[in-house]
């Protein structure tokens, strides 16, 4: 483990009340899994607690645009420790992570050009997630953060069968004029002091929902910046990345109160 990945764990732990002990004794496993979109080699990464038995609902995780890092990992792991099966999907390919906000924003930029392909590549992961045998037929949600979260919004509005979604920092899309109706319950928690997400597009975005009869909350955190779940965000020396904790563990119980709704 790196120094950053265990500094990110030991924070989450105490952010939610978990000691070292707590952590251990959910069992917590994980394995890569290899699969591809065209032939573009994607590795997520699987977290289950194998001492649960039966089925259970599962958690589809969508990284911020640095890549698939340990911090969306860790996510996946604690969400394993809840009951759930996550899978944390790799949207880049070629196994890219990066620190660079330029480089990350290449990559985003890749994918989010086309829709329907970004889309496509987001599904592929909800299905790795649904063929798993430990994972519940028709129980499953998908959480994003940052670039993430606005894949988990474009997930909602192509109809993908999901039950709920859940976006973290994320830029907050507009569901397009052509969608008329949002299956999943929508989950959106923003940091009021972000500067990458206009006050306009919020409106926006809650107009859209309404429009398409979402069933949807949004969760507004005052004196909150971007990326406001990452314990490691002031890492990257961008001024609108700050953790701001009580913003992390509201929107994370938000989160659980509503997995406990809709499963």
């Amino acid at each position: 483990m790196t120094y950053r990945f265990l500094r990110w764990i030991t924070a989450l732990a105490l952010a939610f009340g978990l000691s070292g002990a707590s952590l251990a004794a959910a069992e917590v496993q994980t394995k890569t899994i290899e699969y591809t979109d065209g032939e573009t080699v994607l590795t997520g990464l699987l977290a289950w607690d194998d001492a649960a038995e039966g089925p259970r609902p599962g958690v589809l995780v969508v990284h911020e645009w640095w890549g698939l890092n340990d911090y969306a990992k860790s996510r996946a792991e604690q969400l394993a420790a809840e009951g759930y099966v996550a899978f944390a999907l790799d949207m880049y390919g070629g196994k890219k992570v990066t620190t660079h906000p330029d480089e990350a924003s290449e990559w985003m930029t890749q994918i989010t050009s086309n829709t329907d392909a970004w889309t496509r590549r987001a599904q592929l992961g909800l299905e790795i997630l649904q063929s798993q045998e430990q994972v519940a037929a028709g129980k499953t949600a998908a959480i994003g953060y940052c670039f993430g979260g606005s894949t988990v919004m474009q997930m909602a509005y192509a109809g993908t069968d999901l039950d709920a979604v859940v976006s973290f920092h994320g830029s907050l899309p507009p569901a397009p004029d052509t969608v008329t109706s949002i299956a999943p319950k929508v989950l959106a928690a923003h940091g009021r002091d972000d500067e990458f997400v206009p006050p306009e597009r919020v409106d926006a975005f809650q107009q859209s929902l309404d429009r398409a009869q979402a069933d949807w909350e949004l969760m507004i955190f005052s004196g909150t910046r971007h990326s406001f779940t990452n314990p490691g965000a002031g890492d990257y020396g961008i001024d609108n990345l700050a953790y701001n904790e009580r913003a992390d563990q509201r929107s994370w119980a938000a989160m659980l109160r509503l997995f406990g709704e809709v499963f």
